[in-house]
């Protein structure tokens, strides 16, 4: 398999991302980046088997319109990370920004740490393809707005008495489902979507995903399935149809 490593220092990120896809024409599938330092769109509509290993901290619009490769990234994240991701996978091993999984139709994103606002905005899944978000940490206002299919997970770890999420939860959430490790007060939540206990059936799906996630930052499943879930889905599937047609 053929390895290329870029030295990213004072590159401006359109060089960077042109040398990126130099090396995949030519026949690079793991690619490491050093010194990365805020440069935008990397991984921006690559296909294929490549995978990508990123040391510093990337731009925003991280793996955007991504078609199966796969990301990590040693440290943190800035916005919009897998917007309008096809295929692939992304890990991050800090924190990540806003608005992260915007319009994601397929894929996985596992965020190690927090994250910030209007966190899978527009998810949806696409024919077989059920996106997926992990969220390691705790998540701010909006997560899951307009939500319209795939799966978040918040999980609150170490999360140092810090509320798990912000207001607003799910609001317009028309599909999909989140999953959440610890409680919310129900005026956290979106008038459009009802809290549930979770069923034996979502423990077994619960483990599968969770299970893949605790490998990657080399956690315990047992541990992280110990404490209890609740589950948030849509009352509606159009909840604001009679607003735009009658």
């Amino acid at each position: 398999m053929k390895r290329v490593e870029i030295d990213s220092k004072g590159l401006y990120y359109r060089e960077l991302n042109e040398r990126i896809h130099e090396a995949i024409k030519n026949g690079a599938r793991e690619i490491i980046l050093q010194n990365v330092n805020g440069q935008r769109y990397i991984g921006t509509g690559i296909k294929g088997d490549i995978s990508i290993y990123i040391h510093g901290i990337p731009g925003n619009d991280l793996a955007s319109f991504m078609d199966g490769p796969t990301i990590i990234t040693y440290s943190n994240g800035q916005d919009a990370i897998a917007n309008t991701m096809n295929r692939g996978k992304v890990v991050v091993h800090g924190d990540a920004g806003d608005v992260l999984g915007y319009g994601m139709r397929g894929g996985k994103l596992f965020i190690r740490g927090d994250v910030g606002y209007r966190v899978g905005i527009h998810m949806k899944s696409f024919k077989k393809q059920v996106p997926l978000i992990i969220i390691g940490g705790t998540a701010r206002d909006f997560l899951g707005e307009y939500q319209a299919g795939g799966v978040i997970i918040l999980l609150g770890l170490e999360s140092n008495e810090k509320p798990l999420t912000g207001n607003y939860v799910g609001t317009g959430m028309h599909g999909g489902i989140i999953y959440i490790r610890g409680e919310i007060d129900p005026f956290q939540i979106g008038k459009e979507v009802s809290i549930l206990p979770i069923e034996s059936s979502d423990e077994d799906i619960l483990r599968i995903y969770l299970k893949e996630y605790c490998d990657d930052f080399s956690l315990s499943l047992d541990e992280v399935m110990k404490e209890k879930f609740i589950k948030l889905l849509p009352l509606h599937l159009r909840p604001y149809g009679k607003i735009y047609a009658y």
